[in-house]
Order: structure tokens, then C-alpha cells, then sequence
């Protein structure tokens, strides 16, 4: 292997969605990502037709800090039941905050961009989380680490 990558190197998580453009803009908000060039919303009025495929959100620092999310367009797509059971996560992202006060500011900011809480750990002295639902149903979760 002279010279040649020793392993793959993961470039993006896909998150399927009956709606990318939402979703995307739920992810933009949420985690501070911009379009990658040419994925941007289409000025008011003109059609979306990136946004009704295929989106890509990159971390505008750069680097792998959050690495690239993106947005597949299905037809159907059924929400994770996670944690009654039926339809389990599939996947779901870990994201971290410093501190519980931290925790407590996006907890409200995912709330208010759409998110549905599924489980509240916040005061759980060892590692304080809280798991919701994106828009679209895939579970994620905001812990302190």
C-alpha cells in the first residue's frame, strides 16, 4: 500500500427524508452548517429542484468537526418508534455540549427549531442528556461531555 490511504475516510452522514430542504434546514439551524455551493434555498418563487433531491451541509470552519450532513429524498418514510420499540433508530446522531448550562441553551433552540423530545436525562449527574426527534423522525441526542 505505498502511498495509498490506509482506510476510508467517512466524508458525510445521509439522513433519508421525505422532505430535504426542511430537513436541511432544521440541521442548518440547529448545528450552525452552511449549503455546500449550489445547494442554497432558490431565490422566493423560483422552483427548488436541488432541494426536492439531494442536499449537502458542510461545517463552515471546515475540518471534521461536525462533518458533512446530507439529504436524500424517499417517497415514505416511517418515523422511529425508538423508545417504545416497532421501528427502531437505524441511526441516530451523538451530538456535545461543555457544560449543563449549555445543555439547558440547546435544548430550548432545538425545541423551537422543531425538534420533539423522546427522552429527558438532564439530570443525570454522570453524563446529563436529552434525546428527540428531528423533524423527519430520526432520533438524535445533545449530551454534555
Amino acid at each position: 500500500m505505498d502511498g495509498a490511504q490506509k482506510f476510508p475516510v467517512i466524508r458525510q452522514t445521509v439522513l433519508d427524508t421525505t422532505d430535504p430542504r426542511g430537513l436541511a434546514e432544521f440541521y442548518r439551524q440547529l448545528f450552525g452548517l452552511d449549503y455546500r455551493p449550489g445547494d442554497e434555498p432558490p431565490p422566493p418563487g423560483q422552483p427548488d429542484e436541488r432541494g426536492d433531491d439531494w442536499l449537502v451541509l458542510r461545517n463552515p470552519a471546515g475540518g471534521g468537526e461536525t462533518g458533512d450532513l446530507a439529504f436524500q429524498k424517499v417517497d415514505e418514510l416511517p418515523r422511529s418508534t425508538w423508545p417504545d420499540g416497532g421501528i427502531p433508530q437505524q441511526l441516530h446522531l451523538d451530538t456535545t455540549v461543555p457544560s449543563a448550562e449549555d445543555l439547558a441553551v440547546q435544548h430550548e433552540r432545538a425545541l423551537a427549531l422543531g425538534a420533539t423530545m423522546l427522552l429527558d436525562r438532564s439530570d443525570d449527574p454522570g453524563e446529563p442528556l436529552y434525546v428527540y426527534a428531528d423533524p423527519a423522525g430520526h432520533p438524535f441526542c445533545i449530551f454534555v461531555a
